[in-house]
């Protein structure tokens, strides 16, 4: 093979099919903007749904948190707002008995035809799970997580009544269960921890990362896989890789943009307009590797920034891709290389964000991965666009 064909080569670890996820925002508050409500804006809402379903996402992450909109409920608004969207809806097993949570999310997918999924999130940061009354240590709450998703899969399959004994979970007779819309509903489980990697490795169908440089996705990516191996499981967990994009006509004014935004990013949450746990360090390993990463370097490959996670704390998924479309499709196709098949952008400026990354970045992936399926080579996009990489060394 000469060096140009294998340059131009797919990886054998290339992801071929790959979905688009968001996250459904209540109403048009941003970290850039915050506006001071704990309310649903239901023409907000709305509106972002078809903003969503314009721009071609596949999928929708409803997330949860002690002080903001039930997930589950949201889901359902989402599910009926939109015909093809997926909801996934972010459980934590300290709120909600796992046989409900397995009747909520059959429902929910027979709602909407089978396209619901749930990302188990078994809590982070000991404050936050203390505001639900859940006093349970690390590695409990990830011990339940085990016992929580072996309970969903059983309440959707089994045939019969049935009864649980475990550390977490005790009842008799139940079932069976409602079912799903057709075939048993996707569970996702994200986390850095040995624990987190132990219970996703085994038993999950979707493993979540938050943006990382690529060396150190790789490896994660490797270690998630041989868990699985090692457990016996036929299948691997499908990778789900998490950025907030900043883009802009070109990479020079997408880099001034991102400047911009990191200031005043680090306005609000100097004045607390976001509950965090500022000036402390986090509890969760995830949060904990963006500080680092931050710490060591702020441009990382060829367009991943970290300013943004330090002047957050690494508040929950932080990391961007800053670049022109072409650079930052170019920087989401490195992480498809290594195998990541669920990609989750969303932005700071969520509303406008969704429709610019419908109309500039999703079409540019899309492309690249038609002219693979077509040809079996890569296309230019990666090698025409660059971004950091041509001035490796700035900082």
């Amino acid at each position: 093979m000469t060096a140009d064909a294998e340059s131009n080569a797919v990886p054998g670890t290339a992801a071929t099919e790959v979905e688009f996820i968001s996250l459904t925002h209540a109403n048009a508050s941003t970290e850039l903007e915050p506006i001071p409500t704990r309310g649903i804006d239901l023409p907000f809402v709305r509106r972002y749904v078809r903003a969503l379903e314009d721009g071609g996402f596949d999928a929708t992450l409803l997330p949860y948190g002690s002080a903001g909109a039930d997930s589950f409920v949201l889901a359902s608004a989402v599910g009926q707002l939109s015909a093809r969207l997926k909801p996934i809806v972010a459980v934590r097993p300290n709120t909600v008995f796992p046989t409900v949570a397995a009747q909520q999310l059959a429902t929910l997918d027979q709602l909407t035809e089978g396209r619901a999924v749930v990302h188990v999130i078994s809590g982070g940061n000991d404050a936050e799970q203390a505001r639900q009354g859940d006093y349970s240590t690390k590695d409990e709450r990830y011990a339940r997580t085990g016992e929580f998703i072996d309970v969903l899969r059983r309440s959707w399959t089994e045939t019969a009544p049935f009864s649980y004994a475990g550390t977490h979970y005790r009842f008799d007779d139940f079932g069976p269960g409602f079912p799903p819309y057709a075939t048993s509903i996707p569970i996702s489980i994200g986390g850095q921890s040995d624990a987190a990697f132990d219970i996703g490795g085994a038993k999950a169908d979707i493993f979540s990362f938050w943006g990382e440089p690529l060396a150190d996705i790789a490896s994660q990516i490797e270690r998630v896989h041989a868990i699985a191996a090692a457990a016996g499981r036929a299948d691997r967990p499908r990778i789900w890789v998490t950025f907030r994009p900043i883009i802009d006509r070109t990479d020079e004014l997408a880099w001034a943009k991102a400047h911009d935004y990191a200031d005043r990013i680090a306005r609000t949450f100097e004045r607390g307009a976001y509950r965090t746990v500022s000036g402390s360090e986090p509890q969760n390993v995830g949060s904990r590797r963006a500080l680092e990463f931050a710490r060591r370097q702020e441009i990382y490959d060829r367009a991943l920034w970290t300013r943004t996670a330090a002047v957050t704390n690494a508040a929950g998924a932080s990391t961007a891709l800053v670049g022109s479309p072409e650079t930052v499709a170019a920087a989401i196709l490195d992480y498809i290389d290594l195998g990541a098949n669920l990609v989750s952008i969303r932005g700071y400026d969520t509303l406008n964000d969704v429709i610019d990354y419908g109309r500039y970045i999703l079409p540019l992936v899309r492309q690249e991965l038609e002219h693979r399926r077509r040809t079996g080579t890569r296309g230019t996009l990666q090698a025409d666009h660059p971004g950091a990489l041509a001035t490796a060394g700035r900082s």
